[in-house]
Parts: structure tokens; sequence; C-alpha cells
């Protein structure tokens, strides 16, 4: 209430609207994190269990867990692969690097872009500008930080744009 009464006081209904595309990108960047880390996690665990490993379960969350870090995945199915591989299952570490490769490490290019677009209500491009350029540039708090400022740049330079136009037409 304090925040939104300040960006009110600030800025008008302009504060008040940067303060909830904010709110929304943020909610929707740890949409897309956590909604894409159990897809992963899921779709893992299947893996796991058509190679029959054991503890697939267990596998499963722990992808959940580290698919929060950009190499986490490989780590549990690769891992998986070369117990497989040293209990002689060679034919299935190669389906399981195979499936890992391309099923569940993919799932993060894919899934968490639109998750976290459809969150944040700007484009997909935004979104992976921000989250990009937000890590290159803060670390890991870029990774939300990115995204916000991307997204209220583009409302501020949007507005701008709007008003420019505006001033023309009543000149």
């Amino acid at each position: 209430d304090a925040l939104r009464t300040g960006a009110r006081k600030l800025a008008g209904d302009l504060g008040e609207r940067m303060l909830k595309l904010a709110d929304n990108t943020v909610t929707g960047v740890m949409v897309g994190i956590v909604g894409t880390a159990a897809a992963q996690a899921l779709v893992a665990m299947i893996g796991f269990l058509i190679a029959d490993v054991p503890a697939a379960v267990l596998l499963g969350f722990a992808t959940f867990f580290l698919s929060m870090i950009p190499i986490g995945p490989p780590l549990i199915w690769g891992g998986a692969a070369a117990w497989l591989y040293n209990q002689g299952e060679t034919g299935w570490a190669i389906f399981l690097v195979l499936y890992g490769l391309f099923v569940i490490s993919s799932i993060d290019n894919f899934l968490k872009p639109i998750l976290m677009a459809r969150g944040a209500g700007i484009s997909i491009l935004l979104i992976a500008l921000g989250v990009i350029g937000g890590v290159l540039v803060f670390g890991f708090i870029g990774i939300f930080l990115g995204p916000v400022l991307l997204a209220l740049g583009h409302m501020l330079f949007g507005r701008w744009i709007d008003e420019k136009q505006g001033e023309e037409r009543s000149a």
C-alpha cells in the first residue's frame, strides 16, 4: 500500500501503472523459472523411469531444484547416464543422454520465455533480452532486474512517443 501510494504521489496514474508492470514482470519471471523447473523435473522423472534408473522420483526432485540454475539439469541426467553406463547399460545411457539433450534441456529454451512473457504481459523478445542483459550486467539478481527495467523503459518510451504524436497533431 505504501509503495502504491508513493508511486501515485510521485507520478500519478503513470506511477501506479509502472508499479503494476514491475509487479507483473517479477511475477512472470518467477512463474517462468518455477514453471520451467517443474516441467523439466516431470519430463526428467519420466525419462529416469523409462531407463529404469533407481530413485527416479528423488532425481526428479533434484532436477526441479537444480533447474533454477542454468547448468543444473545436465548434472542430474548426466550423472544418471554415467551410472547406467557403469552398470553396463550402454543403450540406456545413450538414450538418457539424447533424452536429456533434446527433451529435458530444450524445455528451458521454449517454455521459460513463454511463461515469463505471459505473466509479465510484454513480448517474449523483451523478456529474453531483459533476462540476458540483466544477468550480464547485474549477475543473478539481473534475472529479475533486467526484464523489469526493460519493461519500464518500454512503457515510458511508448508513452513519450504517444505524447510527441499528440503534440504534433495539436500544432
